[in-house]
């Protein structure tokens, strides 16, 4: 029992010692670390106060002050960034569906704004600016050295007003200017229709209307079709679509899913993670569905494209998405101002992280361009080719009645309309063939 208690004092004092001698150093880190933190923040004072002595201007000190704290931001990632009031107010406007502007979602990359997407019907789509454009000068002064709020701001203006912007494109061997009329940006969060037997939910951007718009049109939708057997199946178009809020991403994704995980959140702390769960009910009432994603799907697009793609509940079909696989929390300020953080990464239900990495689709398919001759070669009268019912004095089908022959034109006049939608929107066009495809090897009544 002596043996014991010596024993387990000889362990006290031992630990005691050990934690001794590995503290100490730590302890003299950390301090040399607040000592360091110190000195520069007295560097940046002194810097702060030549360039309001000595500059050759005068300066607003609260814009020095923005301009670093913004700096600081900016330096961490390309989502992180300070908001001052007005951005801040800004920002508030354009969750809830509404504000001017041109209509697109840009990134930096290689100091030069990158287009992640335009925003269907606005003026910049309108105006041909397509997704991965690369924006080098607006009214003529080149944006490249300048952070991304700074280029954004050169970009604002009043509505009505005209912005020129020059463009360099992959596969255009030289930069073009393009000219917009800024605009009131009035986002249709959901657009909705029937494509044959088939619903489309153009998804175009995730504020505070999205989940509400998609529920809707999407039973005004069955409600047309006379009931959802007369569907036979659902494509979510999320090309072109920047995101937006994770919680629209969410319930989006849970209107289609019964269970399981949706995406989970994984910040620097394990115990601030987060994983949301689906709920049961499906909007879609089990019909199979195809999302569509391209370069242009960011962020919450890509959760909704992860999340069916794990749960084996939809085909993805189209290109490589974008690849933003973090989360920004916004944080009011004092001021009204605000700070955009990027607190964590999000992962699909599979665990992965499309991070730099996008949603790749199970089906690739390219939206092909249409070259100036192919337009002018659709504008010329297509050669109809002659058939037996062309021949003069062919026979009649006399195994047919009039109905079974109506019945048999309408389902030709569809399958018409099928191709000449690949003409418009090849993607759109194969996915509804993929619905059609797996209906027709459904049951036979």
């Amino acid at each position: 029992m002596k043996k014991f208690a010596m024993a387990a004092a000889g362990g006290i004092i031992a630990g005691v010692i050990a934690t001794t001698q590995i503290a100490g150093p730590l302890l003299a880190q950390e301090t040399a670390k607040s000592s360091s933190v110190y000195e520069q923040l007295d560097l940046f004072g002194d810097i702060f106060e030549r360039i309001r002595a000595q500059y050759v201007e005068d300066v607003e000190a609260g814009e020095l002050i923005e301009a670093a704290i913004d700096g600081m931001l900016t330096s961490l990632d390309p989502h992180s960034s300070y908001l001052s009031p007005d951005d801040a107010a800004q920002m508030r406007v354009q969750t809830r569906g509404e504000f001017g502007g041109l209509g697109i979602e840009v990134t930096q990359e290689e100091g030069f704004v990158k287009v992640v997407s335009p925003i269907d019907g606005t003026p910049a789509d309108e105006a041909g600016v397509e997704a991965g454009d690369f924006i080098t000068h607006v009214d003529g002064d080149s944006v490249l050295g300048l952070t991304l709020d700074e280029a954004v701001d050169m970009m604002r203006g009043p509505v009505g007003s005209e912005i020129l912007i020059t463009i360099v494109r992959e596969g255009e061997a030289e930069p073009f200017d393009v000219s917009i009329i800024r605009d009131t940006i009035k986002l249709t969060a959901v657009r909705t229709r029937t494509q044959g037997d088939t619903v489309v939910l153009r998804v175009t951007t995730f504020n505070d209307q999205t989940y509400a718009n998609l529920e809707s049109g999407l039973n005004e939708q069955i409600e047309i079709a006379g009931g959802m057997d007369n569907i036979n199946g659902i494509v979510v178009d999320l090309r072109n679509n920047p995101g937006g809020l994770l919680t629209q991403a969410i319930r989006v994704s849970d209107a289609f899913l019964e269970e399981g995980e949706i995406v989970s959140t994984r910040g620097r702390n394990i115990q601030d993670g987060e994983r949301f769960n689906a709920t049961a009910g499906d909007l879609a009432q089990g019909k199979p569905i195809v999302v569509l994603i391209n370069g242009g799907s960011a962020s919450a697009s890509e959760i909704v494209a992860g999340a069916l793609q794990d749960h084996r509940r939809a085909i993805v079909v189209g290109t490589k998405s974008f690849g933003k696989g973090s989360v920004q929390t916004v944080m009011p300020l004092r001021g009204d101002g605000a700070m955009r953080l990027t607190t964590a990464r999000y992962y699909t239900p599979s665990g992965r992280s499309i991070q730099s990495l996008g949603v790749s689709p199970d089906i690739i398919v390219e939206q092909p361009r249409r070259s100036p001759d192919e337009e002018d070669e659709e504008e010329s009268p297509a050669r109809s080719l002659r058939s037996e019912a062309d021949l003069r004095g062919s026979l009649n089908n006399d195994s047919l009645t009039e109905d079974e022959i109506k019945q048999i034109e309408e389902e030709r006049a569809k399958v018409e309309a099928a191709a000449a939608l690949r003409e418009e929107d090849y993607q759109l066009a194969y996915a509804i063939d993929i619905l059609k495809g797996l209906n027709a090897l459904g049951p036979v009544d």
